[in-house]
């Protein structure tokens, strides 16, 4: 069984890398923050950017692998996220996972200005950012002219430390999202058992539910 955690973006480098490092110590398979511009109850106080933070992280450890739980296209673009993720693979020296989701409509939907979308556009928008998103990641210049995210000669040379391409973990509990995981990634990140929140906690004869739980799971990849 390999454990991970979650280590938010809540402290000052002086001492967020102290927490880093230890993670590290003490044997975590790997450490992820959230890709979020703030969250929840933290929205008043400190917290800072996911990918920096790693970059920075990837410099304090050597072991432990990486990652984000989880990025969505609220306020991401996939040509930017591209060469900002291969960039942080070559520090890292390839120990980037890429946890990603269609987001959802808290603070972050509308933090650029535009109004929520719908769960519906959600899902459209995160199917043509995975998929040129995978594109960017793994070709050496990417042309493509969406609905919602286009490139135009977007070069990525020389791509990233692992091939073909840094694995994704996709966030994802419909059918749509789930034929995405199975496409596309190498992991798939769950709440778990959906009974535990339609039902409670007899529903499987446990404990209490615990919303907001995630984990990652192994899936084949199945690139058609």
């Amino acid at each position: 069984m390999r454990l991970s955690t979650v280590i938010l973006p809540i402290h000052r480098w002086s001492e967020g890398q102290k927490i880093w490092r230890r993670a590290e110590d003490l044997g975590f398979h790997a450490a992820y923050t959230y890709d979020h511009l703030s969250w929840r109850t933290f929205r008043d106080g400190p917290w800072f950017g996911a990918l920096p933070t790693l970059t920075a992280a990837a410099t304090a450890t050597e072991r432990i692998r990486l990652g984000t739980l989880v990025t969505s296209p609220n306020f991401r673009h996939p040509v930017t996220l591209a060469k900002e993720l291969i960039t942080l693979d070559d520090v890292s020296g390839g120990r980037i996972t890429l946890g990603i989701g269609a987001g959802g409509n808290g603070f972050d939907a509308t933090a650029l200005g535009q109004e929520a979308w719908t769960p519906r556009e959600r899902a459209d928008r995160f199917g043509e950012f995975v998929a040129l998103l995978d594109r960017l990641l793994t070709e050496d210049a990417v042309s493509e002219r969406g609905t919602f995210y286009s490139a135009d000669e977007a070069r990525n040379i020389p791509g990233c430390v692992q091939r073909p391409r840094l694995p994704f973990a996709v966030a994802a509990t419909g059918p749509r999202g789930l034929r995405l995981a199975a496409r596309y990634g190498q992991a798939w990140v769950t709440t778990g058992d959906p009974k535990l929140y339609e039902e409670g906690p007899r529903a499987v004869g446990g404990g209490p539910a615990r919303p907001g739980r995630q984990a990652l799971q192994g899936v084949r990849r199945d690139r058609a």
